[in-house]
């Protein structure tokens, strides 16, 4: 039961860990708590897994430290990882703002993975419980729920994800061992989570459920274009997603409905050009009908019947712009339930970019989603994962 290199946790970023120590001769151990390995890598991107993203900067990970990433990013960036897809011949393609999916399915991504462990001799177990973890002079020391002899390593890495989606093996633990020995945590909270609203909104998304339409949703100075769908309990889609992880509660959305016009201008436009139809008629060239009509009772009820030649121009300025700022308060995301990442974590301040090891507890790594690293919608947390379970890989 000794190791150079325990993994904790069978994920995207523990994986590629292992498999990059033993290609060094390492003799590696990994550990999952669950049934299986790779559950986030499976289900992710609807089966197809966003692996990766033609266009990946700094920029696209949010951290208290913004510069932490951008040491392992360029120690394996998305070329590197492409060209290992393409030594397994799995067949992937491009969707909007450069995300790569598998064109088949994320099995594709897992199989890869697997069969590198495989080939460099790596031990995989899963249903495995560690209760608990001990340093020693050489090493550490970790008791497992179902073994009666402790397992001891050089190297400990901790890859153990964070808190969202539970059923697919998230745990608190990774943050219980930094705390356990002495590092600083930044504060988590749900991220890539949908919306959900208890005003009026409620009815009107759940009346609107199913229908989806891209928009430029903003807050706090942070802005995406995506698509939106309306659901049974809120907002949710890529832009909602996005936006979630620079949302506060307390905070309001500004929804743009029509982010490629001026709103106010094309229907002062309209007036003239098509004087004797309805703003709903208008309006729904554009938008989907059933959104409009729930749009009507708010902006223009008693317009609703009125042609646009005799609409003022001041009510269709002023409509125009609601559409171009449409202001709602979510009441709460659905948070850990349904949130694809994990915001904050073990503080970066406390670990080397370049090798992601624990300054002041040396042997111990942590990478991953259990670090202060968090990756826009679109395929950068699977590059994180990547990049930053090879920088450990290297050196554990």
């Amino acid at each position: 039961m000794h190791y150079d290199v325990v993994v904790l946790g069978a994920g995207a970023s523990g994986l590629f860990c292992a498999f990059t120590a033993a290609q060094r001769g390492r003799r590696v151990l990994v550990l999952e708590r669950s049934n299986k390995v790779g559950k986030k890598i499976l289900m992710s991107g609807g089966g197809k897994c966003n692996f990766t993203n033609y266009e990946v900067d700094a920029a696209n990970f949010i951290s208290d430290n913004p510069h932490f990433c951008k040491a392992s990013l360029k120690r394996f960036s998305q070329w590197d990882f492409l060209a290992m897809v393409g030594r397994y011949q799995i067949p992937f393609e491009e969707r909007q703002f450069g995300q790569l999916f598998c064109l088949t399915s994320a099995k594709d991504i897992l199989a890869m993975l697997l069969d590198e462990c495989e080939a460099a001799g790596v031990t995989i177990r899963t249903h495995c419980e560690v209760t608990s973890v001990t340093a020693e002079p050489k090493g550490y020391r970790l008791n497992c729920a179902d073994d009666a002899e402790p397992i001891r390593c050089q190297s400990l890495v901790v890859a153990t994800g964070g808190l969202s989606i539970p059923t697919l093996g998230g745990s608190g633990f990774g943050y219980q061992l930094a705390q356990q020995f002495g590092l600083k945590l930044k504060p988590r909270q749900a991220g890539l989570a949908p919306f959900m609203f208890s005003d009026a909104t409620k009815g009107v998304c759940e009346r609107l459920s199913g229908t989806a339409l891209t928009v430029m949703v903003s807050c706090n100075k942070q802005s995406f274009t995506a698509d939106m769908l309306f659901t049974h309990r809120g907002m949710s889609g890529p832009a909602m997603l996005q936006i979630s992880n620079y949302w506060k509660p307390g905070d309001a959305l500004q929804i743009d409905f029509l982010p490629q016009l001026d709103a106010a201008e094309t229907l002062l436009q309209e007036k003239r050009s098509s004087p004797k139809s309805l703003l709903r008629s208008v309006l729904s060239r554009h938008l989907p009908k059933s959104l409009v009509l729930e749009l009507q009772s708010v902006l223009w009820p008693r317009a609703s019947e009125t042609l646009m030649a005799d609409i003022s121009d001041q009510l269709l300025r002023e409509t125009g712009e609601a559409l171009n700022a449409f202001s709602v308060k979510p009441s709460a995301t659905e948070g850990y339930r349904t949130a694809e990442v994990t915001l904050g974590g073990v503080d970066t301040d406390e670990l080397s970019s370049k090798t992601l090891e624990a300054k002041k507890q040396p042997g111990l790594y942590f990478i991953g989603e259990v670090v202060d690293v968090t990756g826009w919608l679109g395929g950068f947390n699977f590059q994180w994962a990547w990049s930053s379970g090879y920088s450990a890989g290297l050196v554990v």
